[in-house]
């Protein structure tokens, strides 16, 4: 694969994404210098397609948490601007035109772009409530960011000014109900081990769940999203309420003894 002189580098972290590697890949054609991919426990040829159709450099990684894998990846990259991208997003043309006149006009004055990012859910865009415009900063000058170590929830770490622009990176990151409720354990499991230093207050658990869902549907308009944007809502106060009742569980677990 020939690659244009870009001065873009792409960073992916994957594992198993065979179904989601392709258009992801696919939508950087043109703007990518570069492709580096770090994979863990691959086992359904994610390696091979991202290297063998894309000519991505893939290296393997044990995994250590989003933000430590992250920089794996951002570590390998060579170019002066780094794309940083997940599995599921697609860099859409029109964002890909912004990100190269950006890049080519050397901006001086910025560390970075963010722009925002909107989401396929329940068979429609959504462009209210918590998830839009969820601005995501992705493109870096190599030497101004770093991702957060966080095990989870990671935020890249920027040092200067990043520019917002107004194109949308398209996420599939929920194909179902399914998929999206099958996250809720294993983040809040990541969750509880960040936040178990910190006091458990009762107060926690009564009222954030209940604004999460008033500022998400109503202050944030997540009603003009129809049914998608309730669900989404109500699935925030549900995982909310969730984690601070987890978090309660482990306190539990580590004051007292199992009789």
């Amino acid at each position: 694969m020939n690659f244009p002189q870009t001065g873009i580098s792409v960073s992916i972290i994957a594992r198993n994404e065979a179904h989601n590697i392709r258009r992801c890949l696919q939508s950087v054609r043109t703007l990518a210098e570069e492709i580096v991919i770090v994979v863990n426990d691959c086992t359904d040829g994610t390696d091979k397609i991202a290297r063998e159709e894309f000519g991505a450099k893939v290296y393997e990684k044990p995994w250590t948490g989003f933000g430590d894998q992250k920089n794996n990846s951002l570590d390998q990259t060579t170019c002066p601007w780094v794309l940083c991208l997940d599995c599921d997003e697609v860099v859409t043309p029109e964002l890909a035109a912004q990100l190269l006149a950006f890049v080519q006009s050397n901006p001086s004055e910025y560390a970075g772009a963010m722009f925002p990012r909107k989401v396929w859910f329940l068979g429609r865009w959504i462009t209210h409530g918590d998830w839009y415009p969820d601005h995501s900063l992705r493109l870096i000058r190599k030497s101004k960011g770093r991702w957060s170590p966080d095990i989870i929830h990671e935020k890249m770490l920027l040092d200067g000014k990043a520019k917002l622009l107004s194109a949308d990176l398209e996420h599939y990151s929920n194909p179902d109900l399914n998929s999206h409720l099958s996250k809720i354990v294993p983040f809040t499991d990541s969750f509880v081990k960040q936040k178990r230093h910190k006091r458990w207050r009762l107060i926690d658990v009564l009222f954030r769940p209940w604004w999460r869902f008033f500022r998400a549907y109503v202050l944030k308009r997540g009603f003009l999203d129809g049914f998608p944007g309730f669900y989404i809502a109500a699935f925030t106060a549900f995982s909310t309420f969730y984690r601070y009742a987890r978090l309660y569980e482990d306190k539990q677990a580590r004051e007292t003894s199992q009789p």
